[in-house]
C-alpha cells in the first residue's frame, strides 16, 4: 500500500469539551460518537500542550550462550495519560485532582478544598477529539487514578493549572484503554 499524506492528522479537542470523567462503573461508550450519559462531568479547558499518552514497556532479554539475544519477553506495560487542566475554578476539576470527599461547597457560596494524604478516587475518563477530515476519535479509559500532579504555579502572567498524570488500570479484559475512530464527513 502506498503512503498517503491524508492519513496524517492532528488531534483537536471537541468544541464542547474534550475530557470527561465519571465514577468507575458508569456505563462507557463503545464507539466514537455515542452521547455520554449523565454520570460524566466535563473537566473544561486543557492547556495547549494537549494530551500525552505514555507507554512504558519493560522487557526481559533471553540470551544464548555466546551472547546472542534469542528471545524478548514483555514483562510489564504501563499506560499513562498526561494533561494540564486550566479551569481551576471548576468544582469537578478540584474533585478530580484532590478526591471528591476533599471538595465541598461550590464557587458561588464558597468552595473548600482539603489537601491531604487521602486516596483520590479511581475514575473512568472519556476523551473526545476531532482529527483531519472530520474524523472523530474517542479514547475511553475504563479505570484510572491520578498518580501525579505537578507544581501549581501562581503568577501574574500565567494561567494556574493542574499538570496531571493518570495511571491506567487494566479492566476485566486486561485493557487499559480503548480507541474508537469514525469518519463523520458527509458522503458524496
Amino acid at each position: 500500500m502506498a503512503n498517503n499524506a491524508q492519513n496524517v492528522s492532528v488531534g483537536k479537542p471537541k468544541v464542547a469539551g474534550a475530557i470527561h470523567v465519571a465514577p468507575v462503573g458508569t456505563s462507557l461508550p463503545t464507539d466514537a460518537t455515542t452521547a455520554l450519559g449523565a454520570g460524566f462531568s466535563q473537566l473544561g479547558y486543557v492547556s495547549d500542550a494537549g494530551l500525552t499518552n505514555g507507554t512504558n514497556l519493560e522487557v526481559s532479554k533471553i540470551k544464548a550462550w555466546g551472547g546472542d539475544t534469542v528471545l524478548v519477553v514483555q514483562t510489564s506495560k504501563e499506560d499513562t495519560f498526561k494533561f494540564v487542566l486550566l479551569e481551576t475554578l471548576r468544582k469537578e476539576v478540584a474533585q478530580f485532582v484532590y478526591g471528591a470527599s476533599n471538595v465541598t461547597g461550590d464557587i458561588s457560596t464558597g468552595l473548600t478544598i482539603k489537601a491531604n494524604n487521602g486516596e483520590v478516587d479511581e475514575v473512568s475518563i472519556v476523551i473526545d477529539m476531532i482529527m483531519r477530515g472530520d474524523v472523530a476519535k474517542r479514547i475511553v479509559i475504563p479505570d484510572c487514578k491520578v498518580s501525579a500532579v505537578g507544581d501549581i504555579v501562581y503568577k501574574d502572567d500565567e494561567a494556574i493549572g493542574y499538570d496531571t498524570t493518570v495511571d491506567c488500570i487494566p479492566d476485566a479484559s486486561g485493557n487499559t484503554h480503548y480507541e474508537y475512530l469514525i469518519d463523520q464527513s458527509p458522503s458524496t
